[in-house]
């Protein structure tokens, strides 16, 4: 692994014969199983900046292949308070410290690797759409059809020019016999901001229920991330969410988390 960097890096040149059979079973668990995966004690706080990111790419290229995240192909995220507007719907909210709404990332899987948790807040919130689908059917079963039919995801200013501002994309799907979501609350709302763009009364209905009923106790999990947790989540059947949080002052202390994600092949 010496002399490469980090794009360099693969499950090949990254062996982990002990780790690595215990990461398939994690890979099981996430996109089989209950969409979700845990593991704490990677020891961030021994390790220089540069070691913490080569292990933890290491580490996901052993549960799949990292993808970009923006249209500047970031590979390997940092998110922190950048200090840039809550409130523009061109910054992406990862970059403050607002609150995220549920959403689910353009990859098989997420993965989160927590260096320093916030001084309050800030937790990792996790929900199964799949649950969320069945609400909606047994409460609103004459609109459940509409998911399996495009909705406009906000472009938020990362379309290319002469492109329109959003993208046609149906939040359900069935894929070998499983319901897969794809929902992205903040990024389904804000596509009114354009011209000529309204959500209609069954897509209201819908959005306004999934991020209701998500937030109703016995629904969802709060997971308060500590120094050296990795969190991994299906993007299929967990849509996740973040709540607002206060930073300490000192630099060294502020929030930060490496983000990774991951087509699981």
């Amino acid at each position: 692994m010496e002399g490469l960097s980090l794009g360099e890096i693969d499950r090949d040149n990254f062996p982990l014969p002990t780790l690595g059979p215990k990461i398939l079973k994690w890979r099981d668990a996430i996109m089989k199983g209950r969409g979700l995966m845990l593991v704490r004690g990677l020891p961030v706080w021994d390790w220089d900046m540069d070691t913490i990111e080569r292990a933890y790419w290491g580490i996901g290229h052993h549960l799949g292949i990292p993808g970009g995240q923006n249209p500047d192909n970031e590979m390997l995220g940092h998110v922190k308070d950048y200090g840039e507007a809550k409130n523009d719907p061109f910054d992406r909210l990862y970059r403050t410290t607002a609150n995220i709404r549920y959403h689910c990332d353009a990859a098989d899987i997420v993965g989160l690797l927590c260096l320093h948790p916030a001084r309050e807040g800030g937790e990792s919130r996790i929900v199964s759409t799949v649950t969320l689908f069945n609400e909606l059917l047994n409460a609103h079963p004459e609109v459940a059809s509409r998911l399996f039919e495009p909705f406009k995801l906000d472009g938020r200013g990362e379309r290319k020019h002469g492109q329109r501002p959003y993208s046609l994309i149906p939040p359900c799907r069935y894929s070998e016999g499983e319901l897969r979501t794809f929902y992205h609350s903040d990024y389904f709302h804000s596509v009114e901001r354009h011209e000529d763009v309204t959500l209609s009364e069954a897509e209201t209905t819908i959005l306004d229920f999934y991020d209701e009923t998500g937030l109703q106790p016995g629904m969802y999990l709060d997971m308060e991330l500590e120094a050296g947790d990795m969190q991994f989540i299906s993007n299929h059947v967990i849509a996740h969410a973040r709540t607002e949080y206060v930073d300490f002052d000192e630099p060294a202390k502020k929030r930060h988390l490496l983000r990774l994600w991951l087509s699981a092949i």
